[in-house]
């Protein structure tokens, strides 16, 4: 079987969707097995560790501008039949996102207290949530690392392995959750501090087994010596292409994770019950979006290697058939969610106010995921297609002036609370979704790409700088 019949084995839908699930899935079990075993320690932990995330989210945004834009770009080149330029891409990527990462280390652990006392929460949450975000934060370059490496071998088809990483990686956390928490073995009752080691813990040992496979199944080495090898034009070249996609993607997610900051500073108004309510039913949120994740991450490598391989119609077709099921599966799951949201919310906490308060959010929630599947699935497929600056103006206009100021008119003005808050969600997916629908139908991203198979290149739409360098 030659190079071509190998990757079009690989780049297929349903070759690519279900280990992505399951990786998405994994991803966010990591962050429920916390949750569930700090919920037995208090709810304020609980609190203060999601109040954290937060900010870790946004770091791992920061990240994904180098790595969502290189797993773009290494599609398009794969597309286009260049896989030494693939190759290089992937090397660079990883590198360039480790040294950044280790920058934003020195970062978070200097100023993680200060960061977190601007939220206004009440000290015991504050408390719990510098315990978490100075040690995860001082680590954050094994994220940088270690969603690079993944989104590289997302682009070869070689899904299979991030997903076999996370399964270990979950297993480590959760024995290193119950001995920290539970002091099995002797070990000290760490509490928050010892979720935080357990996570590193086991992403370092996810990283390591990554960057095995990626020598092994790819033959790419990371290291200084072969960066330097690459002339220093190509090194300029491939970056520029990947903060030319990256840059404006992670400004969009960067966008969004901000307003979700500003808007857990109204909840934080409404008292820990409502912030713990929040935290405890975001948190089983991700399920239901979990399969228009996956998606959509199947699609955008799909649209990536049809777009460098000048498949054009085939990248349109794809995209639209990813949107109707993602529409289907995500509202049949949110309706479970209504249903036995409540059931659910019991295993993590016996507070009655926050279970019949998280019942209502789940019923607005079948409302609200239809219109996250059409933003995520057309977003990842915008970006794919190199039309990335689109989905950041979009976001600006809609996250500010729809999600947040909405939040705080319905949530706090008329005292709606998290109900209104959930409605201002709702709202600012659909108006983003349907905007973007009407983005992909215009095709005005179809001249948007940074490689072409014509050209065997890689093009700037502006500047017409780059070119290809063998």
């Amino acid at each position: 079987m030659n190079r071509e019949q190998v990757l079009d084995k690989r780049i297929t839908f349903f070759a690519l969707v279900w280990p992505i699930l399951i990786e998405t899935f994994l991803r966010m079990f990591f962050g429920t097995v916390d949750t569930f075993m700090l919920s037995g320690y208090s709810d304020s932990s609980v609190a203060g560790v999601g109040a954290a995330n937060q900010y870790i989210s946004i770091l791992i945004l920061l990240f994904q501008m180098v790595s969502g834009g290189a797993g773009i770009v290494i599609s398009q080149h794969l597309g286009a039949k260049d896989d030494k330029k693939a190759s290089h891409v992937a090397l660079i990527a990883v590198l360039f996102n480790l040294l950044f990462g280790i920058l934003i280390s020195v970062i978070m652990f200097a100023l993680s207290g200060k960061m977190l006392e601007l939220m206004n929460f009440q000290p015991e949450i504050l408390k719990y949530s510098k315990q978490y975000l100075i040690i995860v934060g001082s680590f954050s370059f094994m994220q940088a690392a270690s969603i690079t490496a993944s989104a590289t071998l997302r682009s070869y088809g070689l899904v299979k392995y991030p997903m076999l990483v996370n399964m270990g990686a979950n297993l480590l956390n959760i024995i290193g959750n119950a001995i920290f928490i539970y002091g099995l073995f002797g070990a000290p009752v760490l509490g928050v501090k010892g979720v935080a080691i357990s996570t590193i813990s086991s992403q370092a040992v996810g990283l390591i087994v990554m960057i095995v496979v990626i020598k092994r199944n790819l033959g790419i080495r990371f290291s200084l010596s072969e960066v330097l090898k690459i002339p220093k034009k190509e090194v300029v070249e491939v970056l520029k292409s990947i903060f030319k996609i990256g840059g404006p993607s992670a400004g969009e997610s960067l966008s969004y994770n901000t307003s979700q900051i500003v808007i857990t500073s109204f909840i934080s108004t409404m008292g820990a019950f409502a912030l713990s309510t929040r935290f405890y039913v975001y948190n089983m949120m991700f399920y239901i979006m979990m399969f228009g994740l996956a998606t959509a991450q199947a699609t955008q490598i799909i649209i990536g290697h049809l777009i460098g391989a000048g498949k054009k119609e085939e990248a349109y077709k794809s995209c639209m058939y990813s949107l109707k099921l993602s529409v289907i599966v995500s509202a049949s799951v949110a309706i479970l969610f209504a249903v036995f949201g409540k059931t659910l919310l019991g295993l993590f906490t016996d507070d009655i106010n926050i279970i019949e308060l998280g019942g209502i959010l789940f019923i607005i929630t079948i409302i609200l995921e239809p219109g996250r599947s059409f933003n995520l699935v057309i977003g990842y497929a915008l970006k794919a297609a190199g039309d990335a600056k689109y989905t950041l103006y979009l976001g600006l206009i809609s996250m500010w002036l729809v999600l947040v100021t909405m939040s705080y008119f319905l949530g706090v003005s008329m005292g709606l609370g998290l109900v209104g808050v959930w409605i201002a969600f709702a709202m600012d997916e659909w108006l983003r979704g349907i905007m973007m629908l009407k983005r992909w139908k215009s095709r005005a991203w179809e001249k948007k790409a940074v490689v072409t198979k014509k050209e065997g290149c890689i093009e700037d739409e502006d500047e017409k700088l780059l070119q290809t360098v063998n």
